[in-house]
C-alpha cells in the first residue's frame, strides 16, 4: 500500500458513480509493484480510480475501504487489490488506487454469456472461486454486506485459476462489530433476516453465495424467474444444508460451501447430476425457456439430490 502522486494518472475518465462516490478508469505511468526479486514496476499499467465524495476530512467508507482491504486482501484469494491511495487537488477527496479487473464483473458476463457457460467445469470453477474469496474475507473475521454478482470481478490478466475475485469493501465490517443497521445492497441478495432487523453475518453473505448460484443457474436472480419452467439445480451443499435457508442457522459455513465446490471441481466426484444439468440446461436453453432474456411468471424448479 503505497501514497501515490495525483500527477501519475493520466486519461482519467469517469465510467460509474454511486451513493457513496466515483468510479474512473485511468493509466497509472509508474505502475503498481510486480512480484518480483528486483520490485519492477508495471508501467503505464490501467488502474481503477475510486473517489470518495466529500472526503476531504477522510469519511468512514474510505477508512472502512482501505481498512478492509489490507486486512482481508491476499495475492492468492480472489480478492481484487488495493494498490495505495492519492488525493485529488480539485476536489480536495481521497481516491483509492485498484486494480482493473479487464472482463467487467459477474452480472454482466453472464447476460453476455449465459448460452456459453456449461456446468462441467466451467461454473463450478466460478462458484469455487468465489467461494475462496469469501471465505478469506471471513477467516480475516470480516463480513462483505454488500455480496452480489456485480461486485464479482472477472480479471482476464491473471491465470485462469484466480480470475474471479471480490471488490468493493467500502461496506466490509468486523464480523464481531456493532452494526448500524442500515440496509445496504441489491435487494434479491440481501438475507431476509435483515429486513427483520437483524444484523448483517457471515450467514448473510453465504445467502448470497446461494443467490449468486441462483444467477449462474438461470441467467436471473431468484426474483425474477418467473415463467412456468423446470431448471435442474443442486439440491445441497451438503447435509441437505441450503445457502439460501430462510433460517441463518441451518445456512452452511463458507469453508464448508468451499471444501464441497472444490471436491466437484477437483475430483469430478459426484459429475453425473452436473452432466444431466448440462443436458437439460441445453434443452431449455433451446426451447427458449432459460436464459437472462426469458423471465415470466411463476417458476417450478426441479432439484438434484447430490450424494456426498
Amino acid at each position: 500500500m503505497e501514497w501515490i502522486p495525483y500527477s501519475q494518472f493520466t486519461n482519467v475518465k469517469e465510467i460509474a458513480r454511486g451513493g457513496f462516490g466515483i468510479i474512473y478508469l485511468a493509466t497509472w505511468l509508474d505502475g503498481s509493484i510486480k512480484v518480483s526479486y528486483d520490485r519492477e514496476r508495471s508501467s503505464n499499467e490501467t488502474v481503477i480510480l475510486k473517489r470518495f465524495k466529500n472526503s476531504q476530512d477522510i469519511s468512514r467508507y474510505f477508512l472502512n475501504e482501505l481498512k478492509s482491504n489490507q486486512y482481508c486482501y491476499k495475492m492468492d484469494h480472489h480478492i481484487i487489490k488495493t494498490y495505495g491511495f492519492t488525493r485529488d487537488p480539485k476536489f480536495d477527496d481521497y481516491i483509492l488506487v485498484m486494480q482493473f479487473a479487464s472482463g467487467g464483473d459477474l452480472h454482466n458476463w453472464i447476460q453476455q454469456n449465459f448460452s456459453k457457460i456449461t456446468w462441467n467445469k466451467e461454473k463450478l470453477a466460478i462458484l469455487w472461486q468465489i467461494s475462496e474469496g469469501l471465505e478469506t474475507i471471513h477467516k480475516a473475521n470480516y463480513i462483505h454486506r454488500d455480496f452480489h454478482s456485480g461486485n464479482i470481478l472477472f480479471d482476464l490478466s491473471n491465470y485462469k485459476r484466480h480470475q474471479w475475485q471480490i471488490g468493493d469493501l467500502g461496506l466490509t465490517q468486523p464480523a464481531n462489530g456493532t452494526s448500524n443497521n442500515e440496509i445496504y445492497g441489491v435487494i434479491p441478495y440481501i438475507a431476509p433476516e435483515i429486513f427483520k432487523k437483524s444484523s448483517f453475518s457471515k450467514k448473510s453473505d453465504v445467502y448470497c453465495m446461494g443467490m449468486i448460484m441462483w444467477e449462474l443457474t438461470t441467467g436471473c436472480n431468484i426474483f425474477l424467474m418467473l415463467n412456468t419452467i423446470s431448471i435442474w439445480f443442486i439440491k445441497s451443499l451438503m447435509e441437505n444444508d441450503l445457502c439460501w435457508d430462510p433460517d441463518p442457522e441451518k445456512r452452511p459455513s463458507i469453508t464448508k460451501v468451499r471444501i464441497t465446490l472444490g471436491k466437484w471441481y477437483l475430483t469430478n466426484k459426484n459429475i453425473a447430476p452436473f452432466n444431466q444439468a448440462e443436458t437439460k440446461r441445453k434443452e431449455l436453453i433451446s426451447l427458449k425457456k432459460l436464459g437472462p432474456e426469458f423471465s415470466g411468471s411463476l417458476i417450478r424448479v426441479l432439484f438434484i439430490q447430490v450424494d456426498h
